[in-house]
C-alpha cells in the first residue's frame, strides 16, 4: 500500500520523504489555509520535493470552471493530480481532464455508487472518506471493501485512495482490505511506529545496558 501524506506543511513532507514514507501528497483548501501560503507557490514546492502524485484541489463548482482551474494547476508540475469533488460537474471535469492525459483525484466519496461513477469517468484516484463515515456511525471500512470488490469485479484501474484516516487501525484495516493508497496527516503516520511493548522492551534493554558499565563508542 502506498502512503500519501495529507498536509501542505513543507518540513513534515521533507522529513517523511527522506525516510521513504511518502509516495505522494494530498492537499485541499483547508490545508492550504492552515499553511498560510499561496496555493501555487506551496504546491510547486511540494512537487519539487516528492516524485509521486501531488493532489491540488479546484475550488470552482461548475464543470467548465473546474476544467480551467484544473489545467492551470496541472501546469505547475508533471506530477500534479487535479483534485475534483464527487459531483455531477466534477465527473464532467474528470472525464475531460483524464481524456487530456491528466491525473485526476475524485474526492469526497461516501458511497460505492459514487466510486463506480468516478471510475467510469476515468478517475486516476477515488478518495473515500473513512473517518467522516465513522463520525455518523457508519463503518468506513465497509465502503473500502465494497469499492475494492466492485473495481476488482470489472477491472477498473482507478486506485482506491483511502482518506480521512485518523488512526493506526484505519491504516491496518485499509491494508488488509487492499486499498491501493492511504493518505493521512503526518502525526498519524508517525504514530504507526508506536507500541507499548516496544517502549517497555527498550526501557529494559537500556537499564540492563547501564548495569554493564560498557560503552560502544
Amino acid at each position: 500500500m502506498k502512503f500519501f501524506v495529507d498536509t501542505a506543511e513543507i518540513e513534515d513532507i521533507k522529513e517523511l520523504n527522506d525516510l521513504g514514507m511518502v509516495d505522494g501528497v494530498t492537499t485541499n483548501p483547508s490545508l492550504i489555509l492552515k499553511s498560510g501560503r499561496d496555493i501555487m507557490e506551496v504546491t510547486k514546492e511540494i512537487c519539487d520535493i516528492v516524485s509521486g502524485p501531488v493532489s491540488a484541489e479546484v475550488v470552482a463548482m461548475e464543470a467548465d470552471a473546474m476544467i480551467a482551474e484544473g489545467r492551470k494547476l496541472a501546469d505547475i508540475a508533471e506530477n500534479i493530480a487535479v483534485k475534483l469533488p464527487l459531483t455531477w460537474d466534477g465527473l464532467k471535469a474528470c472525464k475531460v481532464l483524464s481524456d487530456d492525459g491528466m491525473m485526476v483525484n475524485v474526492t469526497l466519496c461516501f458511497s460505492a455508487n459514487q466510486a463506480l461513477l468516478a471510475a467510469k469517468a476515468g478517475a486516476t484516484f477515488i478518495s473515500p472518506f473513512i473517518g467522516r463515515l465513522d463520525d455518523i456511525n457508519l463503518d468506513g471500512m465497509d465502503l473500502i471493501q465494497d469499492i475494492r470488490t466492485i473495481y476488482d469485479n470489472y477491472g477498473f484501474e482507478t486506485s482506491i485512495l483511502a482518506a480521512s484516516i485518523r488512526s493506526a487501525n484505519h491504516v491496518l484495516d485499509c491494508a488488509r482490505i487492499g486499498a491501493d493508497v492511504m493518505t493521512a496527516p503526518p502525526e498519524v503516520i508517525r504514530k504507526l511506529v508506536s507500541h507499548p511493548l516496544t517502549d517497555k522492551g527498550l526501557d529494559q534493554f537500556m537499564k540492563d545496558w547501564a548495569k554493564t558499565g560498557q560503552n560502544i563508542l
